[in-house]
């Protein structure tokens, strides 16, 4: 291993100098720590409860054309009419919000993701997102 050369440039910065071999050694070595870290912090969450695996075919569902929230409701095992009581709502309209009749209020998709034990955005239909522009507009449309 060559050892590294520190510098002191004329306007006193602190640098060190080592070969690039040794240099991309700790990048790989910083980028593995972090993928420990972050492992363990998943680990972490799944043994507290803070989180979940999701089935294969439960997350391929999400991908497809399904609503959400049917299929987070058949993932919990819930029926419309038990889901649409606890959420405090009519089983027809959440009929019509999993087809995709009506959109369900901000309050009532915060209920239901509550009654899932999901985050409110797990519910929100993303669409194409490589349509979305910096601003958060879709092209031809004003933000």
């Amino acid at each position: 291993m060559t050892l590294a050369k520190r510098i002191i440039t004329p306007g006193g910065e602190d640098l060190v100098l080592l070969p690039r071999a040794e240099y991309e050694r700790l990048v790989e070595a910083a980028e593995d720590l972090a993928d420990v870290a972050a492992y363990d912090e998943a680990k972490r969450k799944l043994a507290a409860g803070e989180d979940e695996m999701v089935p294969a075919a439960i997350a391929l569902r999400l991908l497809g054309d399904e609503h959400p929230v049917r299929v987070w409701r058949d993932h919990r095992g819930l029926s419309v009419k038990d889901l649409a009581e606890a959420a405090l709502i009519s089983p027809s309209y959440l009929s019509q919000i999993e087809t995709g009749r009506r959109e369900g209020t901000l309050e009532t998709m915060a209920r239901i993701a509550r009654v899932l034990r999901i985050d409110l955005d797990d519910l929100v239909r993303h669409g194409d997102d490589d349509n979305i522009g910096a601003d958060g507009a879709a092209p031809g449309n004003p933000s």
